[in-house]
């Protein structure tokens, strides 16, 4: 018995990473861009567009403002559309990397913002072009916020992971669900919640060291 919980624990442990590490990092490819852009056409910025950033800002606002338990739901026919299934792994990850970019894009626009504007407007007196203030400029500046905004993210993935496994999402939350509330195995939950614990202390001590080392290039 003991033999077989362990392994299920691992496996649950192992599906929690998969979820959380793919919606993360695809989310982190499209929510990196789309703080970019927000940051740029906002007023007064160096694409500045009221139409663009408004269109954008509903669009992310809409999304991180739908508690994650309904996107799950209301996002099942694409999910089915990408992956084929709306159980399982595999299709967690489709709703956690739609919640997971918006909320990493406000984000790195909120990194963004404390970037000094003398900095910005200095490369622009010097001829710098978009992408050479985006890349040159925004970024390294902003880089120890973008990374304190990531370990953020991961840390909010991993609640969501587990609010995934009332819909047969996997992983520790789906287990803590099965065995813990539905057989009446209070144990199973205990372990469940201390393992989430200490897998986001990890995550959030990785990200802070980071963010300290970058801080003091």
């Amino acid at each position: 018995m003991f033999s077989e919980m362990s392994s299920m624990f691992v496996q649950s442990f192992w599906e929690t990473l998969i979820m959380v590490g793919i919606s993360g990092a695809v989310g982190a490819l499209v929510g990196l861009p789309l703080g970019v852009l927000l940051f740029l056409t906002d007023r007064g910025g160096v694409l500045q567009s009221v139409t663009a950033n408004r269109v954008m800002g509903l669009t992310v606002n809409a999304v991180r403002s739908t508690p994650f338990i309904i996107l799950l739901v209301a996002v099942i026919p694409f999910t089915r559309l990408v992956v084929g299934t709306s159980i399982g792994t595999a299709a967690a990850v489709v709703p956690l990397t739609i919640a997971c970019a918006p909320f990493f894009a406000r984000l790195v626009e909120t990194a963004l913002r404390e970037v000094d504007r003398g900095l910005i407007e200095t490369a622009e007196a010097l001829g710098a072009t978009t992408r050479q203030i985006v890349f040159k400029v925004l970024l390294p500046e902003a880089l120890p916020g973008i990374v304190a905004g990531l370990t953020i993210t991961f840390v909010s993935l991993v609640g969501y992971s587990a609010m995934a496994g009332a819909i047969g999402g996997g992983g520790l939350g789906d287990l803590g669900i099965r065995y813990g509330y539905q057989r009446f195995l209070p144990e199973v939950m205990v372990v469940v919640v201390v393992i989430l614990i200490v897998f986001v202390q990890l995550v959030q001590s990785f990200g802070d060291w980071v963010v300290r080392r970058l801080s003091h290039r």
